[in-house]
């Protein structure tokens, strides 16, 4: 019964000062914006200040499109406006570097 007991306090002990971890839940594997809602009207380019793609696991594929003033409106990853400026603007940065 003393050896039992000190197995499983021994056991106990290991588990809580243990901090392994499975690897995949080492990283962050949320993805960080999803859209659900998205807009069908484009916007002047001169308002845009970035344009992003959601992350692959997200249920709808689109855009995040931050405006000059902060906000971000999402736009279907079909939406040509979206699709023109989101190629617009990773076409002029990746110029730019060269």
């Amino acid at each position: 019964m003393k050896t039992l007991c000190f197995t499983l306090g021994l056991l106990l002990l290991t588990a809580c000062c243990c901090n392994a971890m499975p690897k995949a839940l080492q990283f962050n594997t949320v993805p960080g914006n999803c859209c659900f809602n998205v807009c069908m009207r484009s916007l002047p380019l001169k308002r845009v200040s970035s344009i992003a793609k959601t992350h692959i696991s997200c249920l709808k594929q689109a855009f995040i499109v931050q405006t000059i003033k902060g906000r971000q409106i999402c736009y279907s990853g079909t939406f040509q406006w979206a699709l023109d400026v989101y190629n617009q603007l990773h076409i002029d940065s990746s110029n730019q570097q060269h």
